[in-house]
């Protein structure tokens, strides 16, 4: 099969992604740990804890919902565990299965460190964009995650936000 090769203008368009995607995370985890002590990955995981009910999750659930390896959200939980934000038991319904839940001072991190976050977004993000690039951004979102998430694994976590009506 012969190479599709990238034209100047899809070439251009891919570099200027990757950059984004790049720079973006460094932008973000930075300053979570510069306020809150705690990489953007921790923080998501608290965030899932605190949005789920009664915040807790299975971690298998977890696992998925942040997209991490097992092993990697295990490594993560036990070091929110040892901090006192989050904690660790079997699972009532499965005893094979561990629990995760967000303690009171993990509900207490995620609510003193969400207003920087959401101000760090709103900065490299969202008032970058007009409304109608922030619709755009969406549209492409939605185009690029039918590409990578062509079963709807994720689905679940990216659609809960969507505004019907």
């Amino acid at each position: 099969m012969e190479t599709r090769w990238l034209t100047k203008d899809e070439l251009a368009a891919w570099v200027r992604l990757y950059t984004v995607v790049e720079l973006l995370p460094n932008a973000l985890d930075s300053q979570l740990r510069r306020d809150a002590d705690l990489t953007s990955f921790e923080y998501y995981v608290l965030a899932m804890l605190s949005e789920a009910p009664e915040r807790t999750l299975r971690m298998t659930d977890l696992a998925a919902q942040t997209s991490a390896t097992l092993p990697r959200l295990s490594h993560v939980v036990k070091r929110l565990e040892a901090r006192g934000l989050v904690e660790r038991f079997p699972c009532p319904e499965d005893r094979r299965a561990t629990n995760a839940r967000l303690s009171d001072d993990g509900w207490c991190k995620v609510a003193e460190t969400a207003p920087g976050h959401v101000a760090n977004v709103r900065q490299h993000v969202i008032d970058a964009l007009s409304p109608e690039q922030l619709g755009q951004l969406r549209g492409i979102a939605d185009a690029l995650l039918g590409q990578l998430d062509p079963d709807e694994a994720m689905a679940p976590l990216y659609r809960r936000h969507d505004v019907t009506g």
